[in-house]
């Protein structure tokens, strides 16, 4: 047999990393977030720093330390380990202790597992350290939503009818092991949550511009009535301190000063500015359609802790051009479940929210843009389009359960039946997603305001 020379072998090694480097260079963030999949996230670490983690928690419930963990995320038989990642706790209301009660351990032998939501960081210990070019991945479980579709659906709907400025969302099976002797644990059907950071940035960075801009979180209290500089502010909160600012600057903290003057000024023009001399500010700072499709979908979807309504629960971005980009987020309460206004299935599509609440009611007072809006909000309403329609929706919905029903039974002993019902302490339990009685869209959809308004 003929000796192959050395430098064939060299060759062959060299192509062999090329095209290993090549394959994950293709990998971007619609690996993750793909709705046709339900992967496995394995999360792996070991005792000592899940005590921390509890014992973090117990100082302060909202802290944002995070601890070192393994991620293992296996998709169609395709393994990716990334060692090194930061663990942390996250959520609001649904931020809980994942076991356990207070002052309590690991318990190896019986461990009393509970659903939490956690953030990985993937570049937290290791600064470079990227899975398919994110930083970031968010992982959620349904609280009060025994659909295990809310969420999803409306973040898919927003991709659907062209908000690209949502983030991606999908399903996934959570597991997790503590320790090198611990079983593991499974803890169900989570939700796969794209973070708004400047990974986000960056891959919209087509449509939004170059990601040099600032990136602000509103929290409670954020109505663009008034621009007073005290509520722009950047977030501290540790295992002592929970300081948490109306408009909470995310990104380029050293320059604080000129985003709390770019903010001041945009709502002062907004709220100031009246008539034509409006009219034309407005959309040399904004993108209004997609604004305006952005908060059709919204409307829809029954998102009543939002900006319009209940000031909450948004984040924004303006541009290095000073454009202003509005980036819907946290939609979990929707489709029935609401308790702020009487009933999200039949409010009046034009009067949402809070009159005093600028943003939408300035737009709607132009004749062009409240047309705009109101054809939005009939579009996605069209049993011909793949939208928001009863007949279109429940498909969707139904395919969703497909993929996951086999899967919602898990150790925690939480949350483990898909029901149509919206949450308990909402003030509509009647509505329904499936069934035609009482449903939801089907309500929805009949009490839209006329073309001719």
């Amino acid at each position: 047999m003929k000796q192959l020379p050395l430098l064939f072998f060299v060759v062959l090694l060299l192509t062999s990393c090329v095209d290993d480097t090549a394959t994950t260079k293709q990998k971007d963030s619609s690996y993750v977030f793909d709705s046709k999949a339900v992967p496995d996230v394995h999360l792996e670490i070991t005792e000592e720093e899940w005590n921390t983690l509890l014992n973090y928690y117990d100082q302060n419930p909202n802290n944002e330390e995070s601890v070192i963990a393994t991620l293992k995320f296996t998709k169609e038989d395709e393994i990716d380990v990334i060692e090194n990642v930061g663990l942390r706790l996250r959520g609001n209301t649904s931020r809980r202790r994942p076991e356990g009660k207070k002052g309590e351990l690991h318990k190896s032998s019986a461990p009393d597992w509970h659903h939490a939501s956690f953030s990985i960081d993937i570049n937290r210990f290791v600064p470079s350290q990227r899975f398919a070019g994110l930083k970031k991945i968010n992982l959620k479980w349904f609280k009060d939503d025994a659909m295990y579709v809310r969420e999803l659906y409306c973040y898919d709907l927003f991709e659907r009818f062209g908000v690209w400025t949502a983030p991606q969302s999908s399903y996934c099976k959570l597991y997790l092991k503590v320790g090198d002797n611990g079983q593991t644990a499974y803890f169900g059907v989570y939700q796969l949550l794209e973070a708004v950071d400047t990974e986000y940035l960056s891959a919209r960075a087509s449509k939004m511009g170059r990601p040099e801009g600032f990136l602000w979180k509103a929290n409670w209290g954020a109505n663009f009535s008034t621009a007073d500089r005290t509520k722009m502010d950047i977030e501290r909160v540790s295992l002592s301190e929970n300081y948490e600012p109306v408009y909470d600057l995310k990104n380029r903290p050293e320059e604080l000063d000129a985003a709390r003057d770019q903010l001041a000024e945009f709502i002062r023009s907004y709220t100031t500015l009246k008539g034509d001399a409006f009219r034309e500010w407005v959309v040399t700072r904004m993108d209004v359609p997609l604004f305006l499709k952005t908060y059709a979908v919204n409307v829809l979807c029954g998102m009543w802790d939002d900006y319009w309504n209940n000031q909450n629960n948004f984040y924004f971005y303006f541009n290095s051009d000073g454009r202003f980009y509005f980036i819907p987020f946290d939609y979990d309460n929707t489709l029935g479940t609401s308790q702020i206004m009487k009933n999200s299935g039949t409010q009046d599509l034009l009067n949402w929210g809070n009159a005093n609440h600028p943003l939408v009611m300035k737009l709607l007072e132009i004749s062009e843009f409240r047309k705009l809006y109101i054809d939005y909000l009939h579009e996605l309403c069209d049993p011909a389009k793949d939208l928001f329609s009863y007949g279109r929706s429940r498909y969707r919905i139904l395919k969703w359960h497909e993929q996951i029903n086999q899967h919602i039974a898990n150790d925690t002993g939480e949350d483990m039946e898909i029901l149509d019902q919206p949450a308990s302490w909402g003030n509509c339990s009647f509505y329904r997603l499936l069934d035609p009685i009482n449903n939801y869209f089907v309500i929805r959809a009949s009490n839209l305001p006329a073309t001719g308004n």
